[in-house]
């Protein structure tokens, strides 16, 4: 018997003199906390998100949809990027303008060739603004969570206004919980007790947000 099996078992046993609660989980919570602060228009939680994105330290662009192969190329070309890992469902105009070689993410990839890649670029699943966090599902165009956690240098991709929520409650009410989600607040970043910061010890050590909108 595996060491989860022997939890899951030692639940089942406590909870087995327990009534089934007849009303679903959804209901018996009380959520009476506020959903969003403050009155904000459509354009003032983008400036927010990008606000909180670069006081995390991530690099906030903006382009509109037909810019943004040549700025994704650009980005690519001034991080010094030979290589860059390519989710199966993303978008083949997005690297269009760039020879940047690209890496499949595929199930049989291993931490140690993702360490030999440069950069990735993905999609996103939502972005918050009022707390300038990135949250991907695993969706194709932002593949396995892996592939955002190894490489080095990270360029996401987020539609405006589409995919942009104020806060978490409104998050959530867009995300499946069943999916694999990664919550991302700028760049990978962690502090010893003297409080000093080091980037990129279990992340991309650079997160580049590009804002996107429909022309």
């Amino acid at each position: 018997m595996s060491g989860r099996e022997r939890v899951l078992g030692r639940v089942r046993r406590a909870l087995a003199d327990v009534p089934r609660e007849e009303v679903p989980y959804e209901q018996a919570v009380p959520r009476g906390y506020l959903r969003e602060h403050g009155d904000r228009s459509v354009a003032d939680t983008v400036e927010l998100l990008a606000e909180n994105l670069a006081d995390y330290r991530a690099l906030v662009h903006r382009c509109t949809d037909t810019e943004l192969p040549s700025l994704i190329a650009g980005l690519l070309r001034r991080h010094g990027s030979a290589s860059v890992v390519v989710p199966p469902g993303l978008d083949p105009g997005w690297l269009a303008d760039t020879e940047v070689t690209r890496v499949a993410d595929t199930a049989d990839g291993t931490p140690r060739a993702l360490d030999g890649v440069d950069s990735v670029v993905t999609g996103c699943a939502v972005a918050v603004a009022e707390t300038g966090t990135i949250v991907l599902d695993g969706s194709p165009d932002q593949g396995r969570r892996r592939v955002t956690l190894v490489p080095d240098h990270h360029i996401c991709v987020v539609r405006v206004p589409g995919q942009v929520v104020a806060s978490v409650p409104q998050a959530l009410g867009r995300l499946d919980p069943a999916r694999p989600l990664t919550w991302i607040s700028g760049p990978s970043a962690t502090s010893d007790i003297e409080l000093d910061r080091v980037e990129g010890v279990h992340g991309p050590r650079t997160l580049e947000v590009v804002l996107v909108t429909a022309r």
